[in-house]
């Protein structure tokens, strides 16, 4: 800096954002492993009812990830600037067939995957607004394979920390979904309605195992 207050000055936010930065990590890293530990649980509840009764399923499974995603953040996203173009019942209905595509395309991965470990490895607020931090995660699987996971999270307007996007074996998944929104766009020849009915939520994040050291 030009002045010598001016090193003072950024030393004392340097510090005060320190302690408030480690703050709110820890804040972060609270509802990350709280809420896991509980969508694992819930899990593994309810992993008999789904053969029986997949609906069922999907709605325990919606209560439970409700409290942890923001639905309706990611949905406006991966719609991007056809959101604003969408009326009102038109987002509506998209954030409940991409709630509905998202259930039925990887329950079932989920009932018959086996055990598995979720670490929280770290948690990084971002430097120009303490509203946003990523949390790095390895799922460890059944057989020993480990996928670097990174959960995007914002603090909302009801003050509660939220999932807003997932990278999974470096595959940022809301930028694929909304990829995968403008192309059907462009397919259907702008019909909006007509993505909206025919969407899917599959995508490949397995293309290959990742070794996490």
């Amino acid at each position: 800096m030009m002045l010598s207050r001016y090193w003072v000055l950024m030393l004392a936010v340097f510090a005060f954002s320190t302690v408030e930065a480690s703050s709110v990590e820890d804040e972060v890293r609270k509802v990350v492993v709280d809420s896991t530990a509980q969508l694992v649980e819930k899990l593994n509840q309810e992993k008999a009812t789904y053969a029986e009764n997949p609906e069922r399923f999907y709605s325990e499974m919606d209560a439970a990830l409700s409290e942890l995603v923001d639905f309706k953040r990611i949905a406006a996203r991966v719609m991007g600037k056809n959101a604003r173009k969408a009326s009102k019942d038109q987002r509506a209905r998209f954030l409940d067939s991409f709630k509905q595509s998202l259930y039925v395309a990887y329950s079932k991965a989920l009932v018959e995957s086996g055990a598995f470990e979720i670490t929280v490895e770290g948690v990084q607020v971002n430097p120009r607004s303490d509203k946003k931090a990523s949390v790095n995660l390895v799922v460890t699987s059944a057989s020993g394979n480990h996928y670097p996971v990174v959960y995007s999270m914002n603090y909302g307007k009801n003050e509660l920390w939220m999932l807003e996007n997932v990278i999974v074996n470096g595959v940022n998944v809301g930028l694929a979904f909304r990829d995968r929104f403008s192309q059907e766009m462009r397919q259907q020849q702008g019909d909006i309605d007509k993505v909206i009915a025919n969407w899917s939520a599959q995508i490949d994040v397995e293309s290959e195992d990742v070794a996490v050291q």
